[in-house]
């Protein structure tokens, strides 16, 4: 069986987020063997506007977003948790991604196996973040992992000074994370 391709999405823009170091250590840690491809264009996407949210009017990124979501087999968000809920540049890109007004594409959200994680330096971690994003998900029909669920509180307390996840509980449920979305993945392919 080939690996799956795993789309992975930071909701941090910050350059020694915690967040896109969970993903970086979601590539190291991997029991499945899956192909995790770190996006790094979150910057760059333009605010939702629905009068440009047809085929051939999106901006080029946003399209090159949607059909990279289409076409991977799974996603994986890391977000950190702003004003108890995600980043708005996270959400600005999901809201892109879970459309289709055309009623000709598909929504690249809809049925995607979907696994959420998250850091953030306080004693609630991710928490609530999570809890929106799940709420979103639940809109988009995506299909996310329910248990474990990682979330990385004192997140400056699981890196090193190089942003390597060393806190080994982390490390444990991160990779039974991963193995729940292989599963969902799995379950979809069948």
């Amino acid at each position: 069986m080939t690996a799956s391709k795993v789309f992975a999405l930071s909701g941090s823009l910050r350059a020694d987020s915690h967040n896109t170091a969970l993903l970086r250590a979601a590539q190291a840690f991997d029991p499945a063997g899956m192909e995790i491809e770190i996006y790094d264009g979150l910057r760059e996407i333009p605010p939702y506007d629905y009068d440009l949210d047809h085929p051939g009017l999106r901006p080029a990124v946003v399209e090159e977003l949607r059909r990279a979501v289409s076409a991977a087999d799974g996603l994986l968000v890391a977000t950190p948790e702003f004003n108890y809920s995600v980043p708005g540049v996270l959400k600005n890109a999901l809201d892109w991604l879970s459309t289709d007004w055309s009623r000709t594409e598909g929504v690249p959200l809809r049925h995607k196996p979907t696994a959420i994680m998250g850091a953030a330096p306080g004693s609630f971690g991710s928490v609530r973040a999570q809890l929106a994003l799940r709420q979103i998900f639940l809109c988009t029909d995506s299909d996310v992992v329910a248990k474990p669920e990682l979330v990385a509180f004192r997140s400056h307390e699981r890196f090193d000074g190089e942003g390597t996840l060393v806190d080994e509980g982390t490390i444990g449920i991160l990779k039974d994370l991963l193995t729940a979305l292989q599963d969902k993945i799995d379950a979809a392919r069948a």
